[in-house]
């Protein structure tokens, strides 16, 4: 008679079994593989998990400000860069930026509003409506209709609404603080044409200008939590920071290792009670030299500014940026003027990056 070795024996299926189906019990190893299996479903789906899709932002493009009066501040704009007119729509009126399509429009004030910015423009690479919409949502930006009024920002806060221009569909959202910008194609010039790129009406400036815009350089904008803004907007547009401007002071680099924009402001943790504010805008100019701006702007009537705190309209100054806020030994000069309605523009070197340096043009990788 045969002997059945042990290991054998176990192994056999009796006749019950196989009528029953398969055998489901567990050898040792098998149950460890299978434990192993239940971990690992637990932790993969958060692993594996796709992040959002960031919003391919290019470069700044715009920017609208209010102001109480369009043919007097469209005059001082083009007596002092030459810029042409490149589209009109109803009162508005749109400023070419160096060579364009980029610009920045002039819109008058509606009642109960205050001169100042009311958006900034960004423009986005493949731009789509619905599809950058839907991109914003995965950041916490919720689909809403476009409001009829833009006075309580607080109110627009974490929502998007599309604007519709003829066949020109453009798209807004404001941030957790009430800040509006407007994505749009690169070949946005503020015109029709389904990407609103169509601009052939352009108005000659009657002079050449006392300076000559470049490009965009930043945004500086008030916040009550610049941290939650600032991991806001890497999140959302895939940025990450260019330099700093103190230990707490980064700046979100825009993609071209030149343009930035900057949150500044409080730390001050859950609902804002206050909307944030863009607090001025920066454009670069050709043979930046300090003397020579602030004698043309004098020159145009601008008075120098004498006190800090008291800011009026048509004036200029400087300001010193020391290498405790990320300047160079003796500082990095930073010129600023205010408008017909008190708005801050700042002027720099082309190549000023927002780092050290006296043109602030020095920003190594970090």
């Amino acid at each position: 008679m045969t002997r059945i070795k042990k290991s054998e024996s176990s192994s056999k299926i009796s006749p019950a079994a196989a009528k029953s189906g398969p055998d489901h019990r567990f050898t040792g190893l098998d149950r460890r593989r299978f434990l192993k299996y239940l971990s690992l479903m637990a932790v993969t789906p958060p692993a594996l998990a796709q992040s959002p899709v960031p919003v391919a932002v290019q470069k700044i493009h715009s920017f609208n400000i209010r102001v109480s009066d369009v043919n007097r501040s469209l005059k001082f704009y083009q007596d002092l860069f030459g810029a042409p007119v490149q589209a009109r729509r109803g009162e508005q009126v749109m400023l070419r930026v160096g060579d364009g399509p980029h610009f920045f429009s002039l819109s008058p004030v509606a009642a109960g509003e205050q001169p100042g910015f009311s958006h900034i423009g960004l423009s986005v690479a493949d731009f789509d409506v619905d599809r950058v919409r839907s991109q914003l949502e995965n950041f916490g930006i919720r689909q809403a209709s476009s409001p009829q009024r833009l006075e309580d920002r607080l109110a627009l806060a974490s929502t998007s609404w599309v604007k519709e221009y003829g066949a020109t569909r453009e798209l807004y959202f404001a941030d957790r603080e009430g800040i509006i910008y407007h994505l749009s194609s690169e070949a946005y010039c503020g015109g029709s044409g389904v990407l609103g790129e169509t601009c052939s009406n352009a108005e000659a400036a009657p002079g050449p200008g006392m300076l000559r815009l470049v490009d965009y350089s930043h945004f500086t904008n008030f916040m009550g939590n610049r941290n939650r803004a600032n991991d806001f907007y890497t999140r959302a547009f895939g940025k990450s920071y260019q330099a700093y401007q103190g230990p707490t002071s980064p700046v979100i680099g825009v993609g071209d290792g030149i343009q930035f924009l900057m949150y500044v402001g409080g730390d001050t943790p859950g609902k804002p009670e206050a909307p944030g504010r863009i607090d001025h805008v920066c454009f670069s100019v050709t043979n930046f030299d300090v003397e020579t701006i602030l004698a043309q702007l004098t020159d145009y009537g601008l008075g120098a500014r004498e006190d800090p705190s008291d800011t009026q309209a048509m004036m200029h100054w400087i300001s010193m940026r020391m290498p405790n806020r990320g300047g160079a030994e003796g500082g990095t000069p930073e010129l600023y003027f205010s408008d017909p309605d008190g708005i801050r523009i700042q002027l720099q070197d082309a190549g000023y990056c927002g780092g050290t340096g006296y043109l602030g043009d020095d920003c190594p990788p970090l």
